[in-house]
């Protein structure tokens, strides 16, 4: 059963222990059935994605200027470069993968969304978060995108909207655009829900096993395990 935005409210201005807790709060961003979440102002890519001397975003000058590939690159020779061999700045050539039990794979550039906005590339995975900061305790939440975000081609998560009873934390977000697309800092780019659940509880701030307890920032992917018990388990 999802909670209702009037429910939302009434859940947060329980003075011990409310079970929902946004910071910060604007009542002018609370829906019918959501509250409304906001992108903050540094995006992170991964380090071994970005092929040397291009660029993993551009600053947006306004509608006047008229871009184009060589935008992309830190200089007229690197663009060159790429003019002759394209295959070797293709994110899709092999020595761009990621190798998810890789640390090394997970190192991160910093990169601040200037308050005029932000171009970003249909070829670069983002990691970006809420502004928001939440606690949520006996309830399932979940973020998803809003309509006039889809309807713009920006894609604010892969699998990671479901959160978990007991986390806290700010949201880190996986985004993806289709075309090339500016983005703001502050600007509205989701939403959380909440429902009730049936069960004994099993906070993730309690779980030793959590890994994104308490993030601030986007947050890097944790190692993904490779569970070799499930060998003996098949035998």
């Amino acid at each position: 059963m999802q909670l209702t935005g009037p429910e939302i409210l009434r859940r947060m201005q329980v003075k011990k222990n409310p079970d929902i807790i946004i910071r910060p709060f604007d009542k002018r961003c609370l829906g019918s059935n959501s509250y409304d979440l906001h992108l903050a102002d540094t995006l992170r890519v991964y380090k071994h994605t970005l092929p040397s001397g291009m660029k993993p975003a551009i600053e947006y000058q306004g509608q006047n200027i008229v871009y184009s590939m060589r935008d992309w690159f830190e200089n007229e020779t690197i663009y060159k470069k790429f003019c002759k061999s394209p295959e070797k700045y293709d994110i899709r050539n092999p020595r761009y993968l990621i190798d998810p039990t890789n640390p090394t794979h997970h190192e991160t550039i910093d990169i601040k969304i200037p308050e005029g906005g932000l171009i970003l590339s249909p070829d670069v995975g983002y990691l970006g978060s809420t502004v928001e900061y939440t606690e949520t305790r006996n309830l399932f939440p979940y973020i998803d995108g809003k309509s006039s975000v889809g309807r713009n081609f920006i894609l604010n998560h892969h699998t990671a909207g479901r959160g978990d009873d007991g986390f806290c934390g700010e949201w880190t977000l996986e985004i993806r655009v289709l075309y090339p697309t500016v983005v703001y800092p502050y600007m509205r780019i989701g939403q959380i829900y909440y429902e009730q659940f049936k069960g004994k509880r099993m906070p993730y701030d309690k779980n030793p096993h959590s890994h994104y307890k308490g993030q601030r920032g986007p947050t890097a992917a944790a190692i993904i395990p490779i569970d070799s018990f499930l060998k003996e388990k098949q035998k």
